[in-house]
């Protein structure tokens, strides 16, 4: 994975309603942009990156609304590595590293965190310029 910051060349943003619906039509988004991008869908990353995705989308439909009404998902590839991001209006920024997240609660953002480090990923949270919103943001190696 390049850890030079420069843009992926391929990227879709979808903007979802707040609701249970959101996470099965993220996850086909998701599907859709990565084959139409030439990611093969058998790679090993792939099923997990997926779950993540649905992880953090639930997370959002089930702790952001309301105040969220929204839900936005950036979708991004390169040659080496995929990312994606979840973003919601809700004020919390919830610490992925937190002791009480890894390794003792499972689902959520456990999940996501043992995944996505699994993997050789990154995840960080990244807050709205007026503090009532965030989106958290994956990167994993292709």
């Amino acid at each position: 994975m390049s850890t030079l910051l420069q843009p992926l060349p391929h990227r879709h943003v979808l903007t979802l309603p707040a609701a249970p619906p959101a996470v099965r039509v993220a996850r086909e988004t998701a599907e859709q942009a990565l084959v139409e991008w030439g990611v093969n869908p058998g790679h090993p990353t792939v099923a997990p990156a997926l779950l993540i995705l649905s992880e953090l989308v639930t997370n959002s439909v089930r702790h952001a609304a309301p105040p969220t009404e929204q839900v936005t998902v950036t979708y991004a590839a390169g040659a080496d590595c995929l990312a994606f991001a979840v973003h919601d209006r809700h004020p919390h920024q919830p610490r992925l590293h937190d002791a009480d997240t890894v390794g003792r609660r499972t689902g959520g953002l456990a999940t996501v965190m043992e995944l996505t480090g699994t993997l050789g990923g990154t995840a960080v949270v990244r807050g709205d310029r007026d503090g009532r919103g965030k989106s958290i943001w994956v990167t994993l190696p292709l």
